[in-house]
């Protein structure tokens, strides 16, 4: 088992680099990079009206005209950024030189990976800070959401599908039935909404908070209140996520043992007078939870990242996804490559986590005996 630990350790950094490889380029080939970004806002054709960046070349978009601002000559010069004619092409030189783009492309992602391999990730083109800081501060916000939203769906969906498969086609399986079938057709982003309009001010009860993980006074509180708090703000954001989330797992769990209790082995362990319980337990749960398993990475993923961004934006939950979200939206480049080297580095660590969760449920699998 070890050996087979240290290969797919070592199997993680071609498969990282592979990925940070095909989304670099692809970035690069998208139009409107960070560079046209500030542009559009000197030149007042961006949604955003500021932008501030600080460093050896500061540029700085605020009152007055583009002129006032950049110092640029309505020359009518052709540039190859959009929106980019009448301003000096020596401030766009400077500004190419202030995001790197002064280099060709390959040049900036061999010196991305190099930074990274220092684990230095850069500053954020439109923050006054590093990437590595935005993370960390990012974190916990939705290191809560996917951790409380993981494991509750899991603590529902398990039981569940099990007591439904043990009962297919009862009155229990045929109501549970159809609020799994609600659960998986609304989008937690619109429980979200209901959740506000019912109990955080909307149009009925004003019970919740809408905005952050703790109140402002939050150190002022004893360890029981900070608690209680905690509690208090995240109890819409993850029933939300719970809700929408707990169907699917619900179904595959019910499938997955009612495959194996109609399985050989389970007729022979009955025959030979074992309790129900003991068989369902014993030897059904083991086999039928490897699927369920297998998935558990993707979920917490998918539950960590993309299923919890528009939570995030609702409850005003300034996340990791939100993070992301808006780093793409800003072509900030840094952020952008740094989450996906975290998210991605996260996923393929939590899918060896979940290999080796399979050999602990069922010691008969051997990767190394099959050559994994």
């Amino acid at each position: 088992m070890l050996n087979y630990i240290i290969r797919r350790l070592l199997l993680i950094i071609p498969t990282l680099f592979g990925i940070m490889v095909i989304n670099f380029f692809i970035v690069q080939a998208a139009p409107g990079g960070p560079v046209e970004q500030l542009i559009a806002e000197i030149t007042g054709t961006a949604v955003s009206a500021t932008v501030r960046i600080t460093g050896d070349d500061t540029a700085e978009v605020g009152g007055g005209s583009p002129q006032d601002r950049s110092g640029a000559t309505s020359t009518g010069t052709t540039s190859k950024y959009r929106g980019a004619q009448g301003l000096d092409p020596d401030f766009i030189k400077e500004l190419e030189i202030l995001y790197g783009f002064d280099k060709p492309a390959h040049e900036r992602f061999i010196l991305m990976v190099g930074n990274y391999l220092r684990l230095d990730f850069g500053n954020s083109y439109f923050r006054d800070t590093s990437v590595i800081d935005l993370v960390i501060d990012k974190m916990p916000v939705s290191i809560s959401l996917g951790l409380w939203t993981t494991l509750l769906v899991y603590l529902i969906s398990i039981p569940l599908g099990i007591k439904k498969a043990v009962r297919d086609g009862s009155r229990m399986d045929v109501w549970s039935s159809g609020v799994i079938i609600v659960g998986n057709a609304i989008p937690s982003f619109l429980f979200a909404v209901l959740l506000i309009v019912l109990f955080a001010g909307g149009s009925y009860f004003d019970w919740f908070p809408l905005r952050g993980l703790i109140s402002e006074n939050f150190s002022e509180l004893s360890i029981g209140g900070k608690i209680l708090d905690y509690f208090w703000h995240i109890f819409l954001p993850v029933l939300a996520m719970v809700i929408g989330g707990f169907a699917g797992l619900t179904m595959l769990t019910k499938n997955s043992f009612i495959d194996e209790i109609n399985k050989q082995y389970v007729m022979t362990a009955r025959a030979k007078g074992l309790t129900e319980r003991r068989v369902l337990y014993g030897h059904v749960f083991r086999n039928a939870m490897l699927i369920v398993i297998a998935g558990f990475p993707s979920a917490f993923i998918g539950i960590l990242f993309t299923g919890s961004l528009l939570i995030e934006i609702i409850f005003s939950l300034d996340g990791l996804g939100l993070l992301g979200f808006e780093a793409v939206i800003n072509r900030d480049y840094p952020v952008m490559f740094g989450t996906l080297f975290v998210f991605t580095l996260l996923g393929l660590i939590l899918n060896l986590i979940g290999d080796l969760a399979y050999v602990v449920i069922d010691p008969r699998i051997d990767f190394e005996a099959r050559g994994v």
